[in-house]
């Protein structure tokens, strides 16, 4: 028991600790929970192999991955709750539209620019895997994204735009890289699976949503037999660890095998909740306040996962930068030709692309599933590095942009202790 409490409590402490240096260099605390991973993980202080210091390798850290499910069972949970159908009815078809062009179009042109790498250079990057990385390059993060946005306390049209198209963006992605991974099977084996090309990705899809509906009208009904706040976030909490668990499991009806993507499915629970439920606003609020070390855990163990050693291998990292290069240009592009289309603000039109930069879980996880092709090994290695890339800039490119859009407050030092101290109703003075 012990190897699993010290860790976990030094991945707080730590992460904690490294947000104080970061805070000077005006970082966003995502960042410095990256970096506290990195500095614990397999390849720094883990690397010593001192007792309970740090994580002593990439198996190690994997023991923790039911601690990210469950972070971002509760990020999903949380993006559910922006979109209420007062939101949707204001900006849901602008959200929809750029949400699938924006992907679309990173999608194309990583596919060109790869395709001409493999053109140029046939022994180094496969067809196939130029279109599997093309796909992949649609996903966004939707973790380091939703944090920066709750620890800046960020609020205006382009916030609230950005949410809604990077819960979007999940969906597509995953239909994008589903069609892609297939036509890349086809390629190397001389074989098109209609299933697998067009069915399996959309009953993914309408099964996660699915599920995830049906869970937030039983939450809602659970919910109304007890009235203590305190039991009602207990409720919440235990009905989005269900849902995760729920949602990672796998079935087969007839030839079609039926799985959940827990984003959608978490995301859906949300959704469903925040617009049936009157008091949705308030408990997710307060599940928000209960799941802020969780949060922290996440991004330390993130940052432990990211392999240092695909740094050694000159081809990872020229295809790599190559893929970072294609993909932002492709974000930027496609998010501001799309806000344009919808005549979105000037504020918007500029900024949105690069708030869709960071790249982690979705993308990584896509990475496992490729790894069957020929060129699976190089293809996580280029996300792996890509990730290492945005996953230490794109938080601080996000909060640049909602700065630039005046959706942040200049920061200022604020002390909880101050803002915590009561206030004495009464002033006694003695003569």
């Amino acid at each position: 028991m012990q190897n699993l409490l010290i860790p976990i409590s030094l991945a707080l402490i730590g992460g904690l600790m490294v947000s104080r240096l970061t805070k000077l260099l005006k970082l966003p605390a995502v960042t410095a929970y990256l970096v506290a991973g990195l500095i614990l993980g397999p390849f720094c202080l883990g690397a010593l192999k001192v007792p309970f210091l740090g994580f002593h390798s990439l198996e190690e850290v994997e023991g923790f991955q039911i601690l990210s499910q469950m972070a971002l069972g509760f990020i999903a949970f949380s993006m559910g709750n922006e979109f209420r159908l007062c939101q949707l009815k204001t900006m849901g078809k602008t959200a929809i539209i750029i949400g699938i062009l924006q992907a679309v179009v990173t999608t194309i042109l990583v596919d060109l620019v790869l395709i001409g790498v493999h053109l140029a250079f046939p022994h180094v990057l496969s067809l196939s895997a130029a279109l599997v990385l093309g796909a992949i390059a649609s996903a966004t993060a939707p973790a380091a994204t939703l944090m920066v946005v709750r620890q800046y306390k960020a609020d205006g049209p382009l916030t609230k735009l950005l949410l809604l198209v990077v819960a979007i963006d999940d969906a597509v992605g995953l239909l994008l890289f589903s069609i892609s991974f297939s036509i890349a099977g086809a390629l190397e084996n001389s074989a098109i699976s209609v299933m697998s090309l067009a069915v399996e990705p959309l009953v993914e899809i309408v099964l996660s949503l699915g599920l995830g509906a049906l869970m937030g009208v039983i939450m809602d009904q659970v919910e109304r037999f007890f009235h203590s706040r305190s039991k009602r976030l207990t409720i919440s909490v235990a009905f989005v660890l269900l849902t995760v668990g729920l949602s990672m499991i796998q079935f087969h009806i007839g030839p079609v095998h039926c799985g959940f993507s827990l984003l959608l499915t978490c995301m859906m629970l949300g959704t469903m909740f925040c617009n049936i439920c009157d008091t949705s606003e308030e408990l997710m609020e307060r599940a928000e306040r209960w799941t802020v070390p969780l949060n922290v855990l996440f991004f330390v163990i993130s940052g432990a996962e990211l392999n240092l050693q695909i740094l050694s291998s000159p081809i990872t990292l020229i295809l790599g930068v190559v893929y970072i290069l294609a993909r932002s240009l492709g974000k930027y592009l496609g998010a501001f030709g799309s806000c344009k289309l919808t005549r979105c603000s000037p504020a918007i039109t500029k900024n949105l692309g690069i708030t869709l930069l960071p790249q982690a879980g979705v993308a990584l996880g896509m990475t496992l599933t490729a790894m069957s092709l020929q060129d699976g090994a190089l293809i996580r290695n280029v996300i792996l590095f890509s990730v290492l890339v945005y996953e230490l800039v794109g938080p601080y490119l996000t909060k640049q942009s909602l700065l630039r859009a005046g959706e942040i407050k200049p920061e200022g030092k604020t002390s909880a202790r101050t803002l915590n101290k009561p206030h004495l109703p009464f002033t006694f003075h003695v003569k």
